[in-house]
């Protein structure tokens, strides 16, 4: 009998913290999150310091805003759509995929020129006119990719684009511009500030004037097909907080 029951306790001393564990696990809400590629290092910190203080687990999809607003188009299972241009997120509410209430701009970037340590050639957008033919200049494709987009508008604001075209190397994203300039495959490339301040193999030649483009503004909003619609809101909301902010500003991106 006391075997028994010495028994009986050990399979409840087992069970018990297994069962314990099971409930914690199930109340742990999942969450997908697809984000701009220029968010790609301040989202990973944005996200560990949210999971650290909620129960929740983000899954996080990063890509060009572009390519991320077809996917969604396609069906992809996403909760919360975090752009880096008003352009798609303006496509995907006009089909009704987001939650118009929620949309809302979590923050703000700048597109800065950027080349090798030893580079001190340019001195403005103006002056890449002036370079031998043979330089390369990265810069992300404008039909997907946002900061392309800008820089296109900029380059053709001050009657640039036709004339470099042929020097123009295109990149599948923003960060994709950067490792071109790393690796030596461009010369130059035209990324945005918060990108080149992750990097110590290329500095910042030159600044680009914000009145030739148009405002670099990220917005995010919930899905509409999202299954977990409060928990997307709680992050959206969290990325306004002063927390967050601070850690934006931390790696470059204005508040």
């Amino acid at each position: 009998m006391r075997i028994k029951l010495l028994r009986l306790l050990a399979f409840i001393l087992i069970i018990v913290p297994l069962a314990g564990c099971s409930a914690s696990s199930e109340e742990k809400k999942g969450l997908t999150i697809s984000a701009a590629s220029s968010l790609t290092d301040v989202i990973k910190e944005l996200i560990d310091t949210y999971e650290s203080t909620h129960n929740v687990s983000i899954q996080l999809n990063l890509a060009s805003s572009g390519k991320l607003a077809r996917q969604i188009e396609q069906g992809a299972p996403v909760d919360l759509y975090l752009s880096a241009n008003q352009k798609w997120m303006d496509q995907l509410e006009a089909d009704k995929q987001i939650e118009s209430a929620t949309r809302r701009n979590f923050t703000s970037n700048h597109l800065v020129i950027i080349g090798s340590k030893n580079n001190n050639e340019l001195t403005s957008l103006q002056t890449l006119a002036n370079l031998p033919l043979e330089s390369q200049i990265a810069v992300g494709e404008p039909e997907s990719v946002p900061a392309g987009s800008y820089t296109k508008q900029a380059l053709q604001k001050i009657q640039l684009w036709e004339l470099i075209e042929d020097q123009l190397v295109f990149a599948s994203d923003v960060r994709q511009v950067l490792t071109y300039v790393e690796s030596g495959n461009a010369s130059y490339g035209i990324v945005y500030g918060s990108d080149a301040k992750i990097s110590d193999q290329v500095k910042v030649l030159t600044e680009i004037e914000p009145e030739l483009h148009k405002p670099i503004v990220y917005p995010g909003a919930v899905l509409s097909d999202s299954t977990h619609k409060q928990e997307a809101t709680d992050f959206l909301n969290f990325l306004g907080t002063k927390e967050a902010k601070e850690i934006m500003k931390k790696y470059g991106f204005q508040s």
